[in-house]
């Protein structure tokens, strides 16, 4: 990857380490499946009026609103509004990056280098020891919601890669058309019509300040800003060398987190953040060489 799309790819990682902190915010006010709903209806009403539908195949466009939308963010939600800590929970998703290598593997049938697989392998350790040292501070269920979340947003990166869309931010902007209608449906089934009903009502009063500018941080930055510039690198580069990355997005949340609700930080998590950025600097580079003979992709947007 050219030295211009890694540090937008590192920029996305901060977008979304933010996003955690900002969503718990958002959830002490809002019930977490109807939280996805309003999320994507707010980025999906102007889309559908203002926006041209991107020139992909409709399987692709349902697969990342399916994957990415609707399975990530529902399992999310539901597992930090049952007790998993933000910064726990921004290091327990990225397992979306092996999870994407994986089925890019087996779908796409793209191959790992042996500098890509070293660099993957580094950053799953510094993953698996923060999870070990901080599994003691959240139950088994919202560990494993979580997990759920993270293979939702593998499948939604392959597709994405896939739908190879003329325009990458068009393509995230209609993908937030397919969450809401489901979405708001299993939210009255499972969290009734009440508690979003109080949500709304209450939702322009001052204590409900911090959540609705968590939400608003949460589209605006996090959708719109973080997947327009992710959905872009995965129509430039194969899924693993773009994956890696979200692999920064915990050591992000972890400090984003301890600033905001003062989460515990220490050395052994340090260390391991060091091993994470490490991993992700030495799989999405390129053989000195290789790199050089590489003409630099154009935008597709």
């Amino acid at each position: 990857m050219p030295i211009r799309d890694r540090l937008l790819a590192a920029l996305v990682a901060v977008c979304w380490g933010i996003n955690f902190p900002a969503t718990a915010l958002a959830l002490e006010h809002f019930p977490p499946l109807f939280m996805v709903a309003l999320r994507f209806t707010l980025i999906a009403v102007p889309a559908l009026l203002l926006v041209p539908r991107p020139q992909v195949r409709l399987r692709w466009l349902l697969g990342v609103g399916t994957g990415i939308g609707t399975v990530q963010f529902a399992f999310l939600y539901l597992g930090m509004a049952t007790g998993m800590p933000s910064g726990l929970a921004s290091l327990v998703l990225q397992a979306s990056a092996p999870f994407t290598v994986v089925l890019a593997g087996i779908w796409l049938h793209e191959h790992l280098s042996v500098r890509q697989f070293a660099g993957v392998a580094l950053a799953v350790v510094g993953l698996a020891v923060i999870a070990v040292y901080r599994a003691q501070t959240a139950a088994w269920v919202p560990v494993v919601l979580t997990l759920c979340g993270a293979l939702g947003w593998a499948v939604g990166n392959v597709c994405s890669r896939r739908a190879q869309a003329p325009n990458a931010f068009h393509l995230t902007l209609w993908s937030a058309v397919v969450p809401p209608i489901p979405m708001l449906a299993l939210a009255l089934v499972v969290e009734g019509p009440g508690p979003i009903s109080r949500s709304l009502t209450q939702m322009f009063t001052a204590e409900a300040l911090p959540a609705v500018l968590g939400l608003l941080y949460v589209v605006v930055a996090a959708t719109l800003l973080g997947y327009g510039i992710w959905n872009t690198l995965l129509a430039r580069h194969p899924s693993n060398v773009v994956a890696p990355f979200s692999m920064l997005v915990p050591v992000v949340g972890v400090l984003a987190s301890w600033l905001a609700f003062d989460e515990a930080l220490d050395p052994v998590e340090l260390g391991a953040g060091v091993l994470v950025v490490g991993g992700v600097l030495v799989a999405s580079r390129a053989p000195a060489a290789r790199a050089a003979a590489a003409p630099v992709p154009v935008s597709p947007g």
